[in-house]
Order: C-alpha cells, then sequence, then structure tokens
C-alpha cells in the first residue's frame, strides 16, 4: 500500500474532534467502479446533501462528420456529454481521460485534449441532483477528435450513447450540457478561450 494511504474501515480523525470512519478506500478505489467510493462519494458521507464546491472536466468528443458523443445519465434520463469530478492527486487533464474512459470505455490520450473553456458560473454549473446533493462544478472543457477502443458505456452511470450534430442533441439535454456546445461553437467560431 502507498504511503499516507489508509486500509478500509479505519478510523480517520478530521481536525481532531470528529472520527470518520470509511467503509471504502479513500484512495485507492478502482476507477471502473463509478460513483460509489469515490472523492464525491466520500464527501457526501460526512456533508450529505450539502452544496460541494468541485472541480472536474467535460469532453466534447467529436467524429469525421463533427458529430458529438452524447451520453444518457441513468440516474436522470438526460442527455449529456462525457463529464466527472477529480479525484483527489487529478488534474483537469487526467480527469477528462478517465472521465471518457469510465463513462464510454475509449481511450482518449492527454495530448489529443484541446482546452477550449471553464465553466464555473453558478447560474449555469449548480447541479441537484435526483437524490438532493447539490454541486457546484468548476469544469474544464475540453475537445477531442481522437480516441481508441469500443464504445462500452458503464452501465451503472450510462444507459446509451449515441453521435448526434450539436445543433440539434437528443434529449432532454442537461442544461449544463447544452452551455458547453454554445461555448464550443463560440471558440470554433473565434477560436478564443472561452469562460463563463
Amino acid at each position: 500500500m502507498p504511503d499516507g494511504l489508509r486500509p478500509p474501515d479505519q478510523e480517520i480523525r478530521c481536525a481532531g474532534a470528529v472520527t470518520v470512519h470509511l467503509a471504502m478506500p479513500p484512495v485507492w478505489f478502482d476507477h471502473r467502479m463509478g460513483y460509489v467510493g469515490s472523492y464525491t462519494w466520500q464527501l457526501r458521507q460526512l456533508v450529505g446533501s450539502r452544496l460541494l464546491l468541485m472541480p472536474g472536466a467535460q469532453v466534447v468528443l467529436l467524429d469525421s462528420a463533427e458529430h458529438v458523443l452524447f451520453q444518457q445519465r441513468r440516474d436522470s434520463g438526460l442527455w449529456e456529454i462525457p463529464a466527472g469530478a477529480a479525484e483527489p492527486g487529478g488534474s483537469f487533464v487526467g480527469t477528462a481521460v478517465d472521465e471518457v474512459r469510465e463513462e464510454t470505455g475509449l481511450t482518449v490520450e492527454g495530448s489529443d485534449l484541446v482546452a477550449f473553456g471553464c465553466l464555473s458560473e453558478p447560474d449555469a454549473h449548480v447541479i441537484t441532483y435526483p437524490n438532493g446533493d447539490r454541486m457546484h462544478c468548476f469544469a474544464m472543457c475540453f475537445e477531442a477528435r481522437r480516441w481508441s477502443g469500443v464504445i462500452e458505456p458503464e452501465s451503472s452511470e450510462v444507459l446509451e450513447v449515441a453521435f448526434a450534430d450539436p445543433e440539434t442533441p437528443p434529449g432532454p439535454l442537461q442544461a449544463q450540457t447544452r452551455v458547453v456546445l454554445e461555448m464550443h461553437a463560440a471558440y470554433r467560431l473565434t477560436g478564443r478561450f472561452q469562460a463563463r
């Protein structure tokens, strides 16, 4: 086990006042497992549904016809692009690579990601999930035109995937995804990094 990591079910003392018992490994979890065991899941065990501030990444995967890869969320039924929260020790690029792999089964190299924007405005990127959890996301947005592998959606998170014209995406579409598509269109038109 790497230095500084604790085995599962061990007590963790936080600021000397609170003792937390983790039922899942805190850092060395299997990235293929989805939400349960993730850093976000661990925080939820401590704070419940309170608003969390979370860095993350979103990826616009484009095929040769300029269609975007969309996925339908299992929890809400809404369509979105591959996206997710960062894990401890991660980076925006690493999060983008991991989320594409976890949610779609595809492999994207970090060197093939082009950052085109950052979405953090609370009116556009505070999400309330079906279970009541709230999150204010700070997402670096990337474009990817190259990947490898076969699409194999993560069944615990994704119902279906489809390439579609970004002008006529599948619906219902998650509101944040619509904003990212608008930002991507502006980036392609102007060549300027978009920040919202």
